[in-house]
């Protein structure tokens, strides 16, 4: 299936790496190094067209790029080690690396860790308690079945009902964006679960395929919480889009992830992330919560990589996606090099909000 913005953009990191503007870039647009961005890191087969397929490398690749990134000298930290290094200006002339991972995936123990034992590598895993405790739903995982086993998907609005073509690849990938795009803006945060649990029944999908088995149980955080090379960080109690709420539920829901991981592991989290990460779910006030919450750190999903000025951002990190569209070492090796930042940022080299 052609995806006109993935082509783009493998189209810049082809011209960046062939063209030789990658190195050249590099001493003044590289920074000191990066936080880089899993999810699912699992050598089981995935549908090559998901809308998800983003979320997932697999543990080859994992180890193809810590290998690289060691040769390349990197070092790898783990979060506050690299928070303490920022703040103190101990960066000038590293190349510094942190690994993390979203939501809390089972395959993070079963299939990522063994990876980063054989690298000695350390990662931060992001956790959202209700995921976990499956009080709330993987809802993108939900909807992407909803499209894929239906020719038209029939969403309920204020206006009527819109009918989503989804007969093609084409029009489920179509589809598969729009829903998101519904669901992230016209539907209130709690109640998206609702949303989507009613979409799949009306269209004959048990809600039950939102694969909560994706994810680790309370006794496998605290397992994986256990290992040296592991730290848990928050990420809200919902995964709700923090922008879209207002204030004091938007600290609940930083202040009561952390409450529950502290109760549930018996450390309070000192990192965060802010669910979805992108500009229309984290601005400046979901930054000044989070520093009001009393975390240490917090990263985003924007693209780019760490300058000596995030100092004075350690709550506005940026961090660099290892992706599913992307899985080759050339390519995170131009992201590295810094020629990508500026691209994706209007020109900006430190990226914060």
């Amino acid at each position: 299936m052609f995806d006109a913005g993935e082509a783009i953009r493998k189209l810049v990191l082809h011209f960046a790496r062939f063209s030789g503007v990658a190195p050249l870039a590099r001493p003044f647009v590289g920074g000191v190094g990066a936080i880089l961005m899993l999810h699912r890191v699992t050598a089981q087969p995935i549908d090559p067209d998901s809308a998800n397929r983003h979320l997932v490398i697999s543990p080859h690749f994992l180890d193809a790029v810590l290998e690289r990134m060691k040769r390349d000298g990197y070092t790898f930290l783990d979060m506050d080690s690299l928070v303490e290094r920022l703040v103190s200006g101990r960066v000038r002339g590293g190349r510094l690396a942190v690994v993390t991972a979203d939501d809390g995936y089972r395959d993070n123990l079963l299939e990522a860790l063994p990876v980063l034992e054989r690298h000695q590598v350390p990662m931060t895993i992001y956790v959202a308690p209700a995921l976990i405790d499956g009080t709330a739903l993987l809802w993108w995982d939900l909807l992407e079945t909803v499209v894929a086993r239906n020719d038209v998907v029939t969403v309920p609005t204020a206006d009527g009902p819109v009918c989503l073509d989804a007969a093609t690849e084409a029009q489920k990938r179509a589809a598969n964006r729009r829903l998101g795009e519904m669901i992230s803006r016209r539907v209130a945060e709690a109640d998206r679960d609702r949303f989507a649990i009613d979409l799949a029944l009306a269209h004959g999908v048990d809600p039950d395929r939102s694969r909560r088995d994706l994810l680790m149980d309370w006794d496998e955080i605290a397992r994986i919480a256990g290992h040296p090379l592991i730290t848990i960080g928050a990420h809200t109690m919902h995964h709700y889009n923090l922008r879209r709420l207002d204030q004091p539920e938007a600290l609940d829901e930083m202040v009561g992830s952390a409450d529950v991981l502290e109760a549930r592991l018996g450390t309070r989290p000192r990192h965060f992330a802010y669910p979805y990460g992108f500009a229309e779910a984290v601005g400046i006030r979901e930054v000044d919560l989070a520093r009001e919450a009393g975390f240490a750190s917090a990263v985003t999903t924007r693209h780019g990589l760490l300058q000596p000025g995030h100092a004075n951002h350690v709550h506005a990190l940026p961090r660099i996606s290892v992706n599913g569209r992307y899985q080759q070492i050339a390519h995170l090796r131009t992201m590295l090099s810094g020629v990508t930042t500026p691209l994706a940022n209007a020109g900006k080299r430190l990226v914060t909000v």
